[in-house]
């Protein structure tokens, strides 16, 4: 299994879970835009090079990628204009937010030796 592969199991599984918090607006892998694909790849990379890190750790490294790229915290989730709601500390999430992050580690975890 490779990185793109668990990518595609991590982001299928934030749909989901998007889609069962009502927060909904996830395209499946398939039709999802390049830069969203490239990030979950580069967060599955994440916790391949830094297996104990928390799940704060994984956020603060997305955060960082997303500055780096352009991003500004908004409101609305807006890739348009780069504007993201959830640009701002871990332990200021909603826990439904926190969430992703842990299942995010989780899937990685659990399929890693299939690499």
């Amino acid at each position: 299994m490779d990185i793109e592969i668990i990518a595609r199991v991590c982001h299928e599984a934030n749909k989901a879970l998007c889609d069962a918090s009502g927060e909904g607006g996830q395209q499946s892998w398939d039709f999802a835009p390049e830069w969203q694909r490239q990030s979950a790849m580069q967060g599955v990379q994440f916790v391949i090079d830094n297996p104990t890190a928390p799940a704060s750790a994984q956020h603060d490294n997305w955060m960082a990628v997303k500055l780096a790229d352009g991003w500004k915290y908004g409101s609305v989730k807006d890739a348009d204009i780069k504007e993201h709601p959830c640009l701002v500390p871990f332990d200021q999430l909603p826990a439904e937010q926190r969430a992703k992050d842990y299942l995010f580690q989780a899937i990685v975890k659990s399929l890693i030796n299939a690499i």
